[in-house]
């Protein structure tokens, strides 16, 4: 845990003030990265109830990432005959299957991948009963996705946000 807290802490990723010896850490692979963000301890970081809609988190996960997605409105939300939702960003329309919060995830960042000034959200895994949540600048995705304790269950689609131009 020492190691992961001083390479996070000189990335900046670490909230202060923090007291490490508040964490308890799980057992099971990337458990540092999910104690810290489930104790709150990661810039960006988001631990969301495993019963949280999308509907309801499509939110809170847009103020996390920022730039554009501040303009993004919620238009219909459907249950029936599947889990959708359709958004509306500037003229742009559009309407996706949302049948988990990890669903929305990879919307939101697709729709957000070419704006430079939104973060990329990581899905890091579950853990206290609540699925982690790390929004992180496209710009530091590069440097983590070559750490060994960075595996986000969405790591091909972070591998693509950090190759893209506008991410650097």
């Amino acid at each position: 845990m020492d190691a992961v807290l001083e390479r996070l802490s000189q990335l900046g990723l670490i909230k202060t003030p923090f007291d490490p010896a508040s964490i308890s850490i799980s057992a099971g692979p990337q458990s540092e990265l999910l104690s810290l963000c489930s104790a709150a301890a990661l810039e960006g970081g988001l631990s969301v109830a495993l019963d949280v809609r999308p509907d309801e988190l499509v939110g809170p996960l847009a103020m996390a990432i920022g730039g554009m997605a501040a303009e993004l409105r919620v238009i219909d939300v459907r249950d029936r005959p599947q889990s959708e939702m359709t958004i509306r960003l500037g003229a742009l329309e559009k309407t996706w299957k949302v049948g988990s919060q990890e669903a929305l995830v990879h919307h939101l960042n697709e729709l957000f991948k070419l704006d430079p000034s939104a973060k990329a959200v990581a899905v890091l895994g579950e853990c206290e009963e609540a699925l982690q949540l790390w929004a992180l600048d496209k710009r530091m995705l590069a440097e983590l996705l070559r750490e060994d304790f960075f595996r986000p269950r969405n790591r091909k689609l972070l591998f693509a946000l950090a190759q893209s131009p506008t991410s650097c």
